[in-house]
């Protein structure tokens, strides 16, 4: 039988050469009675639903594995409001719910949340311990899988160990990274790149009223932890395990290529990082092997890939598929789908059997335009004049753009930026509208159906920034709140409409619902299905084929297309929506404008 001690016993023997490589066996009996002490308090709905995972441990790469992510304030008020809710999620097909952060944060300078100020308690704003419970069972009972990001790299300058460490706390203190002297700082600084430069530039703070910097790679009020304290690594444990018990089934962990520092490096993506990943996989195995890790790893796919793990020694069950979104986004923009071809075709496959990528248009951030130079250059493209032109496409000041958006991080010295702005309006749907353009917003919400659907169709786990299934347009409001006006990232971060019943947000909803609910009958759209790029000879048109029998056609411009494709593809088919039969052969086809459709092989 898989028991608590069954379970201990198989992984003993890598904890222990995992914890020997970072701490000597310090604390190596307090992980062990943590362990047993959380085990202990695993109430018996998640020790069964631990049991049928076990049985079923691949459940995730599921087709019905669809997903949304929302912020519980701006969606219905609190958790309680949330769970009044779960009917409409449902009528999504939702089975995996990522809610934003909503742990205790300070009332200002929280970042949206990933400034905690308590890893076990929530935002009062949004309920108590005993709300969040209820719902999570309340989503149990409807199979939703709740997702809450945890954030291993920093807290809140206002967490109870911060305040000890201001007060002089050694043990503290030992917990962050102190520095007295400038000069160890600028020696950290000259190997380490900033990761908001125009927002919160350098890696430190300065503290005049103990005369020291204090490690801050994200914002001087975010605190960087310090893992070569095994005190800090329990502690975290000990966070997650709670959560784990309250019923949160994914974790997302956040910024995770930054959580291992050593002057002298780049202080991304070091060894040890892997290890504390491993060592945090084994204590979910161990107490509650219900749950799966999320991770967010903005970098190319091949450097992503790595944490993911290897089949012997699995990291992240899930992790981003950044640059499927910024090829879906330049595709819109240049009717180019070559780059996103690229994408598709050299995603990293030799990752872990129990791996998968998360697919996704929109979520709460900014879209950086992360293309390889290499691949803009074979293309015949100036990587920096192109960046400049997605930059401005989506501003909306490049000639002919349809696209209203806003820039984030601006960085006036070389130009470089990213940008914001919610999927219909970055779509063009609200130039349309304001210019009363029947015509473009017929494009626009065309274009907003094909993107959001071939997420839907593509390999992996699709989530759905909530919004976007209503066409909600960007929310300049924002503008006029002194606390939000400094981050245009709140620009597509507005309150769920409720009321929204216009012919748009109709459309799109209903359109959604029918390639969910056929989606999430059909093997082929399991994530561990095979997927396939079939080129046209036009290079706004592509086909992509999913397991055995679907085939995708996706026409990514706003003109009719006569296309061809190789014999691979040749056949008869019934186009799922429309219940037409169809042929592909030597003939050419015709796509109409931003047209897509879902092809099954007869």
């Amino acid at each position: 039988m898989n028991t608590f001690k069954s379970r201990f016993a198989t992984r003993k023997s890598e904890l222990l050469s995992l914890w020997e490589s970072l701490y000597q066996n310090k604390n190596i009996e307090s992980l062990f009675a943590l362990f047993q002490d959380k085990a202990k308090v695993r109430k018996p709905s998640l020790k069964a639903l631990d049991t049928e995972r076990m049985t079923h441990p691949l459940w995730y790469l599921g087709s019905e594995m669809n997903g949304q992510m929302l912020y519980v304030d701006k969606f219905n008020r609190t958790f309680a409001g949330l769970e009044e809710k779960l009917s409409y999620l449902t009528s999504l097909q939702v089975r995996y719910l990522h809610l934003m952060p909503c742990m205790k944060m300070p009332p200002t300078n929280n970042d949206g949340g990933y400034a905690v100020e308590d890893f076990t308690a929530f935002d009062s704003r949004l309920g108590d311990t005993n709300d969040f419970v209820s719902l999570a069972n309340a989503c149990r009972e409807k199979n939703i899988s709740l997702c809450l990001d945890f954030v291993l790299n920093h807290c809140a300058d206002t967490h109870p160990w911060a305040r000890k460490a201001k007060e002089g706390d050694q043990t503290y203190k030992d917990r962050f990274f102190f520095c007295k002297d400038k000069t160890e700082v600028e020696a950290y600084e000259t190997t380490t790149s900033e990761v908001f430069p125009q927002q919160a530039p350098g890696n430190f703070t300065y503290l005049p009223e103990s005369e020291e910097y204090v490690m801050t790679t994200f914002n001087r009020f975010q605190w960087d932890f310090n893992y070569s304290n095994s005190e800090v690594l329990l502690a975290m444990l000990d966070s997650m395990l709670t959560l784990a018990n309250y019923g949160v089934e994914v974790f997302r962990f956040d910024a995770i290529p930054y959580i291992w520092k050593r002057w002298g490096t780049t202080n991304r993506n070091l060894p040890e990082v892997h290890s504390l990943l491993r060592i945090f996989r084994l204590a979910l195995e161990i107490v509650a092997p219900l749950c799966i890790i999320k991770g967010e790893v903005v970098m190319a796919p091949r450097e992503v890939a790595p944490y993911f793990g290897t089949e012997k020694a699995p990291e992240c069950h899930l992790l981003y598929n950044v640059s499927l979104m910024v090829q879906m986004w330049n595709s819109l923009a240049t009717r180019d789908t070559r780059l996103l071809q690229k994408s598709i075709v050299e995603l990293p496959t030799d990752i872990p059997s129990s791996a998968c990528w998360v697919n996704y248009l929109r979520c709460h951030d900014d879209i950086g335009w992360g293309i390889e130079d290499e691949h803009l250059y074979q293309l015949g493209f100036s990587p920096f004049e192109h960046k400049q032109f997605l930059i401005s496409f989506y501003l909306g000041t490049f000639p002919g753009s349809f696209s209203r958006g806003e820039l984030y991080e601006y960085n006036d010295k070389n130009k470089d930026a990213r940008n914001c702005g919610t999927s219909a309006s970055l779509c063009g749907l609200g130039k349309a509208l304001e210019e009363k353009d029947v015509y473009q917003q017929e494009l626009a919400l065309k274009r907003l159906a094909l993107a959001q659907v071939f997420i839907y169709l593509t390999k992996g786990v699709s989530v759905l920034y909530s919004g976007d299934e209503i066409a909600t347009l960007n929310d300049y409001s924002y503008h006029n709140d002194p606390f939000l006006s400094k981050d245009s990232r709140n620009l597509h971060r507005p309150p769920f409409d409720w009321n929204k019943r216009d012919k748009e947000s109709l459309f799109l909803f209903s359109t959604l619902q029918k390639v969910l609910g056929y989606r999430s009958g059909e093997s082929d759209f399991r994530s561990d299905s095979l997927e396939a790029v079939i080129p046209s000879n036009d290079v706004s048109v592509f086909a992509l084929k999913r397991g055995t029998d679907h085939l995708i056609l996706v026409n990514f411009s706003e003109y009719q297309k006569s296309v061809m494709f190789n014999y691979s593809v040749f056949g008869y088919y019934h186009e799922v929506f429309s219940h037409r039969e169809l042929v592909l052969g030597n003939e050419p086809f015709i796509l109409g404008p931003y047209q897509y459709l879902l092809l099954k092989r007869m």
